[in-house]
């Protein structure tokens, strides 16, 4: 097990590095100047000015040397400083990191509650209509935009029926949880009533693939030998279908979630931008309009380390699911 985490490990090398490539090219090459946007209209008439301050940021240099050195000090652990606010970016991207990660792991809740609970009910119930209803609902909801889902439920339920906040962040969950057990629950029902509609937005689309994924892998477990014998043997159906059918289906149903929390934390661009929700998704749109190079590969790099850390948590979860597989 260790020799595969650490194989695992140095396999992150090459991915971090073609992230940051792929994410330096792409800034670099997007039209746009950030000095000029600094200087505003006034950038015209300050052109040695604008040349001077280019020359201190290092955006003069050739791009091959840009990379080396951002390369440098991201081995080093600097993701440099914000070319806007001269804030270091990894203080910037760790203070704004928890809501994103807030949001996530409540919208990864919805998807899993909501994609599992439906993908078994409707296998367990092949060909009714609760099985083509949710076929159609998961159609419905892996094709919506995420903006345009998370307008209708801000116009539906936050402004025509005023049953929850309409953009904003109601406080730190983990502070209100903390608050909530001392007997004061007031601010943890606010962060809560904040949640609900950014975590529906970010959530559901997430779901249908869950419960589309969950319907067949248990329709081909629920035929196999072992179950029928299960069964025949006089076990409830409920035994059958949760002990022995559900899990031996949940591990590609695991590959799917590990997948979709990192769908997630992208997606959340969209839906922070939305609901004006303070994290890492709405800095990278700031940093890309301002086109604050280090920002917005601070923010990618960040993610993606997040990223392909999930991933090796989910491939030794499959040991705990099936007792068969081992890591050598």
């Amino acid at each position: 097990m260790v020799q595969y985490v650490a194989r695992r490990l140095l396999q992150l090398v090459p991915v971090i590095l073609g992230v940051s490539l792929i994410v330096f090219l792409i800034m670099h090459f997007t039209p746009g100047d950030p000095v000029a946007l600094m200087f505003g209209v006034d950038a015209a008439t300050n052109p040695e000015l604008m040349q001077s301050i280019r020359h201190q940021l290092g955006l003069d240099q050739p791009l091959y040397m840009q990379y080396l050195r951002f390369l440098g000090n991201l081995v080093r652990g600097d993701l440099g400083r914000s070319l806007t606010t001269n804030d270091k970016v990894l203080e910037e991207v760790s203070s704004r990191l928890p809501a994103t990660l807030e949001i996530s792991v409540c919208a990864l809740v919805v998807s899993v509650s909501v994609g599992l609970l439906a993908g078994v009910v409707a296998a367990v119930k092949r060909n009714s209509a609760f099985d083509y209803a949710s076929t159609v609902g998961a159609l419905f909801g892996a094709s919506i935009p995420a903006f345009w889902f998370g307008l209708m439920l801000i116009f539906t339920l936050a402004v025509s029926l005023s049953l929850f906040p309409v953009s904003g962040r109601g406080g730190v969950l983990s502070t209100a949880l903390l608050q909530a057990v001392t007997g004061d629950v007031a601010p943890l029902k606010k962060v809560l009533s904040h949640l609900v509609l950014p975590s529906i937005t970010l959530g559901l689309p997430s779901a249908a693939l869950v419960a589309r994924l969950t319907r067949s892998s248990m329709l081909e477990v629920l035929g196999q030998d072992y179950v029928r014998t299960a069964r025949s043997k006089g076990l409830p159906e409920r035994a059958v279908v949760y002990r022995h059918a559900l899990r031996n289906a949940l591990i590609p149903v695991v590959t799917m979630v590990g997948l979709q929390f990192g769908y997630l934390l992208g997606g959340a661009v969209i839906t922070e931008s939305v609901f004006a929700w303070p994290g890492v998704g709405r800095l990278v749109v700031l940093a890309i309009q301002q086109r604050d190079y280090p920002l917005v590969q601070g923010d990618v790099m960040i993610l993606a380390l997040i990223f392909v850390m999930i991933n090796l948590l989910v491939d030794l979860t499959y040991g705990l699911l099936d007792p068969r597989i081992r890591y050598q």
